[in-house]
């Protein structure tokens, strides 16, 4: 089986080596997928700074954190023009994808106290006036 997008990758630099059981359990799956995956930088439908931020919003993020994507494309994105503020206003962005844990948990938590005859803080209990 051909696999050039798996075959570009490596050539690149950009194969993560995470995948490499993957591609030797399944290549036409693996090929496919990263087919999909990397469809929106070989459309050429968005400019390659764009694409960088969203690859680095993407490795960044508190469901992904990969930190050798994260490192390789804040590279690539300075070597395009990107700016250190841009960079990092991406990286801000994804920061508050962390939130969901508390917006999840906190109702849950209000919920197990109410059940257990709890008493809610108030924001006079915590010292603020």
């Amino acid at each position: 089986m051909t696999t050039p997008v798996i075959d570009a990758m490596k050539a690149q630099g950009s194969w993560n080596a995470a995948w490499d059981e993957a591609e030797a359990l399944d290549p036409e799956w693996m090929e496919s997928f990263l087919a999909m995956g990397t469809t929106p930088w070989r459309r050429g439908v968005l400019d390659p700074k764009t694409l960088e931020f969203l690859a680095i919003a993407v490795d960044a993020s508190c469901t992904h954190l990969y930190a050798p994507g994260v490192r390789r494309h804040i590279a690539k994105a300075l070597d395009l023009g990107a700016t250190p503020e841009e960079i990092m206003a991406v990286l801000e962005a994804v920061a508050v994808l962390g939130i969901h844990s508390v917006a999840l948990g906190a109702p849950m938590l209000a919920q197990e106290m109410r059940d257990r005859g709890l008493a809610m803080p108030t924001r006079q209990a915590q010292g603020e006036k």
